[in-house]
């Protein structure tokens, strides 16, 4: 949300809510939650629903049935004792009345992913309606519910779970880019975490890896007679770009830079990378910057069968003939068959 001037990272299930009435309570301790996927509300007509009064009573009597209907809903809630009430779709204000008065609080309109990590932090189930509800619906493993207020906005909170299975990463900012660029930056760290857990290996950053099969390539490269080494040597100088730009970026000498970087790896090990904020020639192992294998290898599939699908589709490109080159022939076949050449005379 883009209020006040930080970022905050407060790891809890919460969401972009309020109180559904300003007189409910806003911190409650040790809450017994009921979590409805249902209105709390008079239903109305899927379509144009049309009513005829005889008399002044059946008006009357209409807006009765409406009333005992939204308390009847009420009733089923209250009988439970919650504390907390969430729902998926409205509340009506009747609705609002019948829980303040037995001092309930109610939350509406969350989303469907909201409600369940809802039900995953605070245990219990989404009931689909009020009739079906249970003992066992209610969810009792919440600490704490507090409502807070960030800048204009208010944010509902469910903490101190005793075996919370989801959180809320809620990000805070001076404007929107700035929002949009932290939130980068963190679905990047979230992903490089869920690399490592699935794929649990490391290579070395700063372009180190590049340099290091670029040099494996050049040598065996060597080893190759006539044409054959040349997919070999345009693979390393390619994968050199990467150090190359590192470089570039710091304004240092490229051509001394890259020389030294291949020496260090021809001698001393494959771990020399570049510092993307000086430039100079550091060891990774030593300088803690490293890349996860699973994107690092990913990256080199991709890049290798894009080349490859670019070739094939020269290749096909090239063996078809141009449309103009067809006409031309057909226009030549044509001047010959009406002058076709005499032989020589005997």
């Amino acid at each position: 949300k883009s209020s006040g001037i930080n970022a905050e990272w407060p790891l809890r299930p919460g969401f972009n809510k309020d109180v559904t009435h300003t007189g409910m309570k806003r911190r409650i301790e040790n809450p017994r939650i009921v979590m409805l996927d249902c209105n709390l509300e008079y239903k109305k007509g899927e379509s144009q629903t049309n009513m005829e009064f005889m008399q002044e009573t059946d008006f009357r009597k209409i807006l009765q049935l409406e009333e005992n209907y939204i308390k009847d809903i009420c009733d089923d809630i209250i009988a439970l004792k919650p504390d907390l009430v969430l729902t998926e779709k409205g509340v009506s204000d009747l609705a609002q009345h019948f829980l303040l008065k037995a001092g309930i609080t109610a939350v509406r309109r969350l989303r469907k992913s909201d409600m369940n990590r809802v039900a995953r932090a605070v245990g219990g189930q989404i009931v689909h309606r009020t009739e079906e509800l249970k003992d066992s619906d209610v969810g009792t493993e919440c600490g704490l519910f507090e409502v807070k207020k960030f800048g204009d906005e208010y944010f509902t909170f469910l903490t101190k779970c005793k075996n919370p299975k989801a959180c809320t990463i809620l990000l805070r900012g001076a404007s929107k880019d700035v929002l949009m660029e932290v939130e980068r930056n963190l679905l990047d760290a979230m992903n490089v975490a869920r690399n490592v857990m699935i794929d649990p290996f490391l290579v070395p950053g700063g372009g180190a890896v590049e340099a290091a099969v670029a040099h494996r390539l050049i040598e065996k490269s060597k080893e190759i007679q006539g044409v054959g080494q040349w997919p070999y040597r345009a693979l390393a100088e390619a994968l050199r770009i990467i150090p190359k730009t590192l470089m570039q970026n710091c304004g240092v000498n490229t051509i001394r830079t890259m020389t030294n970087l291949t020496a260090k790896h021809a001698t001393t090990g494959s771990t020399w990378g570049v510092d993307g904020e000086t430039g100079n020639i550091v060891d990774m192992e030593d300088f803690g910057v490293w890349d996860t294998l699973q994107v690092k290898s990913q990256v080199f599939k991709t890049a290798i069968e894009t080349a490859i699908l670019l070739l094939r589709i020269d290749d096909i490109v090239s063996g078809v003939k141009k449309q103009s080159d067809i006409d031309a022939e057909k226009m030549a076949g044509k001047f010959q068959a009406a002058n076709p050449q005499e032989g020589p005379e005997e």
